[in-house]
């Protein structure tokens, strides 16, 4: 059963992602080469990248208007984060944004603000819960930053939609200096916890 489940996960990976109009396939199911920052943090098993002691993994390059593709496996009671238009080396939920990755199921997180939950844009704006699968289990995402516009879509859901250029005050009542940023990177934001994530694509919008 286990040589079975190895063989599947490395035939999904191999296949990263099927040909999509537009997008670019920026993990190449191998290593990490050409990526950014804390590389030592993270490691590939079968074509998934692992999140081990974490930090801050940055796409090759940066992005201003775009749609991030790519799924996404969180253990139980795991944390991690997206950072999008985020400026390297700096917390992405300020000098950036967020869209926060954790076990939404988990009892350690069930008192969070709306703003801290899976799919959120951290400490800004809140998510439409109940559309992660388990812990374990692969999820599919998507987040789209278009302008001021950012959507995020989990499983087919819309669960996050906002205008951020209308945000005068953060929910979270905090500085978030990168909101507004026009462009900056991408990355993971790991925090230890074993999260994994695959075929990851991004189309870059006008």
């Amino acid at each position: 059963m286990k040589k079975m489940w190895m063989l599947l996960v490395i035939l999904s990976s191999a296949a990263c992602s099927v040909a999509e109009d537009g997008f670019e396939t920026v993990f190449n199911g191998k290593n990490l080469d050409g990526w950014r920052g804390n590389i030592a943090g993270y490691v590939v098993e079968n074509g998934v990248i692992v999140c081990e002691k974490g930090g801050n993994l940055y796409l090759p390059k940066d992005y201003k208007n775009f749609v991030l593709r790519l799924e996404f496996l969180v253990p139980a009671g795991g944390n991690n984060g997206i950072g999008i238009r985020c400026e390297q080396g700096k917390d992405a939920a300020y000098y950036g944004m967020e869209i926060q990755v954790l076990d939404d199921y988990a009892d350690v997180y069930k008192k969070l603000q709306p703003y801290q939950y899976c799919g959120s844009i951290y400490g800004v704006v809140p998510v439409k819960r109940g559309f992660t699968k388990p812990a374990g289990e692969w999820n599919v995402e998507e987040i789209m930053a278009d302008g001021g516009r950012i959507r995020v879509t989990i499983n087919g859901t819309v669960v996050t939609d906002a205008d951020i250029s209308q945000i005068k005050e953060t929910m979270d009542h905090r500085e978030h200096p990168g909101l507004h940023n026009e462009s900056g990177a991408i990355g993971f934001l790991g925090h230890g916890s074993r999260v994994m994530f695959r075929n990851i694509r991004v189309k870059e919008l006008p």
